[in-house]
Formats: structure tokens, sequence, C-alpha cells
């Protein structure tokens, strides 16, 4: 129940150094490449209008869906944004969310259980009558999501307060790329689905895209979650496994377990 000495890749960003210790650990031997960083996005027209109308009472839910974006909707609005939460329904994609609205002594009406993707989220509101809905997204839009709460008759507004780029120091996302087309890795843990988009691209840039995802295909692929999955997929990559619960300690253990 070991990597046994192995080389394993993962694209860890804000918690590389903890993931690189969870893959020793498990006898492992880690390259740790950093793959995002989340770009904050200045109030601009549309968030000024989102926030003319939350402050208006002009929507009766807030869903969040991530932690930082919730974040940086109140460095952004300020106190109001937290008073104007008070009077509608909060919801809360997982536990990056709440762990925001608790800083700000607020709590979450719905949370989505685990695995916290858009589908939990929209069972969770299946009995839910709020109709002006207003969505915080993260680095990309999630379209699916959006459609299922228009399919049942909302009108839904979507926030986009942040974008993911790649990170500032690229070179060990670079060399990773260069080292999975290589055949260097046995092991590839992906922890959300932007990983696998900006490895993609850091092969591409290199002209070694066709050689890395076939290196990747030919990998023990551990994917954290449905989305991370589906994100992969995209690239006809079908990972191995997905964990029994899709936090980054759990990956790494049961990914060591399942590899031998």
């Amino acid at each position: 129940m070991s990597f046994g000495g192995r080389r394993v890749l993962a694209l860890e960003s804000r918690r590389a150094a903890e993931m690189a210790e969870l893959i020793r650990r498990q006898g492992g031997d880690p390259f740790v490449a950093p793959s995002m960083r989340e770009v904050p996005l200045a109030a601009d027209e549309a968030t000024a209008r989102f926030a003319e109308r939350l402050f208006a009472g002009g929507f009766d839910m807030m869903v969040l869906l991530t932690g930082v974006g919730t974040r940086q909707l109140n460095r952004l609005l300020g106190p109001p944004f937290v008073e104007a939460l008070r009077k509608v329904t909060v919801v809360a994609r997982g536990p990056k969310p709440v762990a925001a609205l608790r800083e700000m002594g607020l709590t979450a009406a719905v949370v989505a259980p685990e695995p916290n993707t858009w589908r939990e989220l929209l069972q969770a509101l299946a009995d839910r009558t709020e109709k002006r809905i207003a969505v915080q997204e993260y680095g990309r839009s999630n379209q699916e999501l959006l459609a299922g709460l228009r399919a049942r008759g909302a009108e839904v507004t979507a926030v986009r307060v942040y974008q993911w780029d790649l990170p500032a120091d690229a070179a060990p996302l670079f060399e990773a790329a260069r080292r999975l087309a290589a055949g260097d890795f046995s092991v590839v843990l992906l922890t959300t689905a932007i990983q696998i988009s900006h490895l993609a691209r850091a092969a591409r840039e290199q002209d070694i895209e066709d050689a890395a995802m076939e290196a990747l295909r030919r990998s023990f692929v551990g994917s954290i979650g449905p989305t991370t999955t589906e994100a992969l997929e995209e690239f006809g990559i079908r990972p191995a496994f997905e964990p029994s619960h899709p936090k980054m300690g759990v990956l790494v253990l049961e990914a060591a377990a399942r590899f031998m």
C-alpha cells in the first residue's frame, strides 16, 4: 500500500508543500508543479449592477460556489454585502464558501453535499421556490448549473469575480509537461479541473501536447472528483479512480493503496 518509490506528479498550487509531503509519506517521489493562480477581477460595470440590485432587494437567493469568490465579493462590496446576504437565501456549494461565510458571521441555508459539484447543488435546490438567483462564479462559467436553474424557471444572474491563469512562475509546470511527455511519471494526481487545461497549455506551448496527453493516458491518474474527471475526459483521459471523499489527503492515500 504505497507508491513504491515511483515518481508522482501533482499540480496542486495553494497546498503544494503539503501535497508533496503526503506523497512522500506514501512512499512516492513527488514532483509538485503549481499549475494555476486566481486573478481577482476589479469591480466593473457588471459587478456594480449586481451590487445595486442586491442592495435593493432584487434577489431571493445568492449561490456561492467558492470561498475565494465569496471573500472577493466581500472585499469589493464591503459591509453592505454582508447585510444584504442576511436578507436572502444563501447557498454554498461546499465547505470552502461555508468557511468564508463563517468569517463574515453568516450561515448558509443550503449546502450541497459531497462531492460538491453542480449536480449535487441542483439536487439540493430541487424543492426551493426562489426565482431571482445570483450565482457567484469562479474561473470559468458553469453553464450546466446556470442552465439547470433556468430550466426551473429561475432568473439567473452570474457574477464573476476572478479568473484563472498560469502561475506567476510557470517554469515547474512547463518542466512537468516535458517530463510527462518523456514518460517520467508513473502516477498523476489532479485536485481541480483547471489543472489539466493548464498542463495541456504548457505542453502545447512547447509543441509536445500530443506526447504529454498520450503519456497521461498511460499513467495511473487519480481525479479528486466528478468535475475534474469530466475535464480529463475532454482530453480523452479516463482516470483510474476517484477517492471516496473529495479531499486531497484521501486522494493520495487511496491512490497509493490502489496503485500497486
